[in-house]
């Protein structure tokens, strides 16, 4: 039998391998050690993960898991060295990659893919996880969000005692999680002036998880989120821990609300927009504090903190502004469209659709967002991507006047052709899937608007 390579060594080739790729320009490295460490023995991720002295909390969610990480990241940072994949390399080669760099951190705090997150919190065992919401999304990878969910229960069920876990109770299927665990930390939105007069028709979680029935709910906010009721068996949100109540939404300026905790209540402000990241920011508090933060230092943290790259990004290109909002599923497109909508809605939008492994090879998505809505105030719009046409013909049976709509699958071409459209001093919206964002910005980095996302990690 081969005896098995020190664990020093395999660090030590890693990490010349991140080096090499860094100097070839090849995506900053991000990944790479990782995987090749992943390749020589996958038991290191174990054991990178055991030598961090305050251990590690873990997030998942399908849509805000980058965000409310960076929330909590600005939180926790200014007390602790965090090992934190800020670059959203979510697999177990990202989070094995984060492990390698930040060889000084105390705190690893890893954003983990929904797929990828039973054998994640399994190498790492987390001292908190928290889990923020299960959409559809990307059907060919993760299969019925049903799935995904049972995946979670029963890594929920092999977690350590000692470990926090924190759940978005808002969702039927993952508030459901703190089911049976003792200290377990339960989220939510407290604010029914904020709530859909009714569900909306692309939500996913609509039927009890008990017997069946369709849920009753006195407030839907976003999606299937919200304060549910099974009229047959009684099955309903849990007791909130954690609640944003009193809320103000600032159009694309940010929110306001009220966050009200174990400790006491406080009012926090916050620079990303939307109910959405309200709920992004209430995960990030209540895992923090699960972690042993103060009131205070939430709400300082929270108050620093800026967009994740891609989410809610604004560029200066010139004398012009770019500002990029990640659309990947029904849900989280529906609530970037609504906050534009809020906002008074732009003249001019960019929507690139790509079918990567990454975005999902099945776009049929695209036929649940709501796009209506944003193209009422569209005086021009931009398909792009390589799906492109499907973009179009979807903006085309929504009523959208066929003369305005223009189809360019080229990133660059698009972006240029926005640059165009929109007069010195404006602002134009891009809408792009997960790989189009990434070669929207790999683009706008090559000229010099900014830095790479993985330099910004940095």
């Amino acid at each position: 039998m081969r005896a098995p390579i020190p664990l020093q060594a395999e660090i030590l080739a890693a990490r010349a391998v991140g080096g090499l790729s860094r100097l070839a320009g090849a995506g900053g490295g991000t990944t790479l050690p990782g995987k090749l460490l992943w390749k020589l023995d996958p038991s290191a991720v174990d054991r990178l993960a055991a030598r961090l002295p305050r251990g590690s909390a873990l997030v998942s969610a399908t849509n805000g898991k980058t965000t409310t990480a960076a929330l909590a990241a600005a939180i926790l940072g200014p007390r602790t060295r965090l090992a934190h994949n800020a670059s959203g390399a979510n697999l177990v080669s990202g989070v094995a990659s984060t492990l390698l760099a930040d060889r000084d951190a105390e705190l690893g705090l890893f954003e983990v893919d929904e797929g990828a997150l039973p054998e994640v919190a399994r190498r790492v065992r987390p001292k908190a996880l928290c889990l923020g919401n299960l959409f559809r999304d990307q059907l060919d990878r993760y299969g019925e969000l049903e799935l995904v969910a049972e995946r979670w229960r029963e890594a929920v069920r092999r977690l350590p005692p000692e470990t926090a876990v924190v759940v978005n109770g808002d969702d039927p299927q993952v508030g459901d999680l703190a089911s049976g665990r003792p200290g377990a930390l339960v989220f939510g939105v407290d604010d029914p002036r904020h709530a859909h007069p009714s569900l909306q028709h692309a939500a996913d979680s609509k039927y009890c998880l008990r017997c069946g029935t369709p849920y009753e709910y006195a407030a839907a906010y976003v999606g299937h989120l919200g304060d549910y009721r099974c009229p047959r068996c009684g099955h309903a949100r849990p007791p909130l821990d954690l609640a944003a109540r009193a809320i103000e939404l600032d159009g694309l300026e940010g929110a306001s609300f009220d966050l009200s905790a174990p400790a006491g209540t406080t009012r926090v402000r916050i620079a990303v927009p939307g109910l959405y990241n309200v709920y992004n920011a209430l995960a990030a508090a209540s895992l923090t504090i699960a972690l042993g933060a103060s009131l205070d230092e939430v709400r300082l943290g929270l108050e620093r903190a800026g967009a994740a790259f891609g989410r809610f990004e604004r560029i200066a290109i010139g004398d012009r502004r770019l500002l990029v909002l990640l659309i990947k599923n029904p849900a989280g497109a529906n609530e970037a469209i609504r906050t534009l909508v809020a906002d008074g809605g732009p003249r001019l939008a960019v929507v690139a659709l790509n079918d990567a492994t990454a975005d999902g090879k099945d776009v049929s998505w695209i036929w649940d967002v709501d796009f209506e809505p944003l193209l009422a105030g569209l005086e021009r719009v931009v398909a792009a991507g390589d799906r492109a046409a499907e973009l179009a013909l979807r903006f085309a049976y929504a009523g959208f006047d066929r003369g305005a709509i223009e189809v360019l699958p080229a990133l660059e071409e698009a972006l240029d052709r926005g640059l165009e459209l929109t007069p010195p001093g404006g602002e134009f919206v891009v809408l792009p899937t997960y790989t189009a964002m990434l070669g929207l910005r790999k683009i706008v980095a090559g000229r010099g608007f900014t830095r790479p996302y993985w330099e910004r990690a940095a």
